[in-house]
C-alpha cells in the first residue's frame, strides 16, 4: 500500500499503541465534575489537561479569563505544537452540562467504550485532538506548521469568558488555515451553526391582596399580552428554511421559544407586582443578528406601550450564526481525511444548535465540528463514547493537520 494508505496505517499503529493512555486520560477527566452551570472544579480539570499536553510534548499554559463571573477557578488551556507560519486551531471545551446522577462522575471502561458525564461532549474529543496532534508531530506530518489548542471552560453557558476572551484579546489569528472542534457529531461534519439570542423580559405591576385586587396592577396579565405576538412569530419562523443541509427537513426552520423560563408574584393570593419570561431565538446563517435583536426588542416594547406596561428587556446572549461553504478547500481536505479513515464520504450538515466555530468563522477562518461522540447520548444519563471511534477521530485530526492548505 502506498500514499495515504501507508500514512493511515502508520497513524493507526501510533494511536493503537497508546489506546490505554488515551482511555486513562479520559477516565481522569470525566472523574472531575466540571458541571456548568454553575462551573465547578474547572481549575482542577485545566491542570490535568495542561499536564497531559506537556507529557505529549505540547507547550502548554493556563490563561485566567478577566471576567469569570460565577465560574469556579476558570482557565483557558492553551497549547502549541510544531513550528512555522501556517496555523491550524484545535478547539474544545472541558465544562459539561449538569449530571442526572452523581455516579456519572465515576467513569466506567468496558466493552470498548467509556461512559460518564462529558465522555462524549466533549472530554473524549479533547483526548482525540491531543493524541491526533501528537501523532501528526511524532510522525513528521506537520512539516513546518503549528497546531494551537484552545480548551475553554464555559462553552455550555455561551463561551463569553473562554472563547469570547480569546477573540477580544486578539488571540485568534485570522490567517489560520482552519479550525476544528471535537463536538459529538457522530461522524457527521457540522460546517454551519445557528446564532443565538436570549432575552429576559421583566414586566412591572403593583402588588395587592386578593381582597383588594382592584387596587393592583397584574404584571402577569401584561406578560401574557406581550408574549402572545412572540408566540405567533415562533410559528411563522418555523416555515423559514436554511440553504444549509440539516438532519431532517423540520430542522431547517428558524427557531424561537417563548417562556422556556418564567416567574411571577409572591403568593397565590397576591396580585403579582412583577413577572418575567425568557425568549430564546436560534436563527439560521442567512439571518442577521442585529436585525433579529431589533425585531424582538421592538415587538416587545411596542406591545408593552400599547398595553401601558412597564417593561425591561435584558439581553443575556447575543451570538451570530456561522457557516463555511461545503465547497471550501479546507472542507474538501477534511472530507478526504474522514473518507480515508472511515471508508465512506462524510455528510455535511448544519448543527442543530450553537457552536464555538462562530468565534473563528467571524474572522474568516474555515471552521468545522467533527467528533467521535454521539449527540443522541450527550447530556443524557447514559452518555458514553466508543474507544474505537475516539481513535479513528484522532486519526482524522492527525491527517487533517498535515494536509489542510497543502
Amino acid at each position: 500500500m502506498t500514499g495515504v494508505s501507508d500514512r493511515n496505517l502508520e497513524v493507526q499503529r501510533w494511536l493503537d499503541d497508546r489506546a490505554d493512555e488515551m482511555a486513562e486520560l479520559l477516565l481522569e477527566l470525566v472523574a472531575v465534575p466540571t458541571e456548568n452551570p454553575p462551573g465547578r472544579e474547572l481549575g482542577r480539570c485545566a491542570v490535568i489537561l495542561r499536564d497531559a499536553m506537556e507529557r505529549l510534548g505540547i507547550a502548554a499554559s493556563l490563561i485566567e479569563p478577566p471576567s469569570p463571573g460565577a465560574l469556579e477557578d476558570p482557565a483557558i488551556v492553551r497549547g502549541e505544537l510544531g513550528s512555522g507560519d501556517e496555523l491550524v486551531y484545535y478547539h474544545g471545551h472541558y465544562d459539561v452540562v449538569p449530571a442526572q446522577r452523581r455516579d456519572q462522575f465515576e467513569p466506567v471502561r468496558g466493552g470498548g467504550s467509556i461512559s460518564g458525564r462529558g465522555s462524549a461532549d466533549m472530554k473524549g474529543g479533547l483526548v482525540s485532538m491531543l493524541y491526533g496532534a501528537a501523532a501528526a508531530a511524532g510522525l513528521g506530518l506537520l512539516d513546518g506548521r503549528r497546531i494551537v489548542f484552545h480548551f475553554v471552560c464555559d462553552e455550555e453557558t455561551g463561551s463569553a469568558a473562554g472563547s469570547g476572551h480569546l477573540r477580544e484579546a486578539g488571540m485568534i489569528d485570522r490567517d489560520a488555515l482552519a479550525m476544528l472542534t471535537a463536538e459529538p457529531t457522530g461522524g457527521v461534519v457540522w460546517h454551519a451553526a445557528r446564532g443565538a439570542i436570549t432575552l429576559r423580559v421583566t414586566v412591572a405591576g403593583r402588588e395587592a391582596h386578593v381582597g383588594y385586587v382592584h387596587q393592583g396592577v397584574n404584571a402577569f396579565e401584561h406578560v401574557m399580552r406581550i408574549a402572545q405576538p412572540l408566540a405567533e412569530l415562533s410559528h411563522q419562523l418555523l416555515q423559514k428554511r436554511t440553504s444549509f443541509p440539516t438532519a431532517t427537513p423540520e430542522a431547517a426552520g428558524s427557531m424561537l421559544v417563548v417562556g422556556g423560563a418564567i416567574g411571577a408574584g409572591a403568593n397565590f393570593n397576591v396580585v403579582p407586582g412583577s413577572a418575567w419570561f425568557s425568549v430564546d431565538r436560534r436563527f439560521n446563517p442567512e439571518e442577521r443578528l442585529d436585525e433579529e435583536v431589533e425585531r424582538l426588542t421592538s415587538m416587545i416594547r411596542d406591545v408593552a406601550a400599547d398595553t401601558g406596561a412597564q417593561v425591561e428587556v435584558e439581553i443575556l446572549q447575543r451570538q451570530p450564526a456561522s457557516g463555511t461553504d461545503e465547497s471550501h478547500p479546507a472542507a474538501a481536505v477534511l472530507a478526504s481525511c474522514v473518507t480515508s479513515v472511515e471508508g465512506s464520504d462524510p455528510v455535511f450538515e448544519m448543527c442543530p444548535g450553537v457552536l464555538d466555530t462562530r468565534w473563528y468563522s467571524q474572522l474568516g477562518i474555515p471552521a468545522f465540528a467533527y467528533g467521535g461522540g454521539r449527540l443522541d447520548v450527550s447530556h443524557g444519563p447514559a452518555e458514553y463514547i466508543d474507544e474505537g471511534a475516539m481513535r479513528r477521530c484522532a486519526e482524522v485530526y492527525a491527517l487533517f493537520a498535515g494536509a489542510v492548505g497543502r
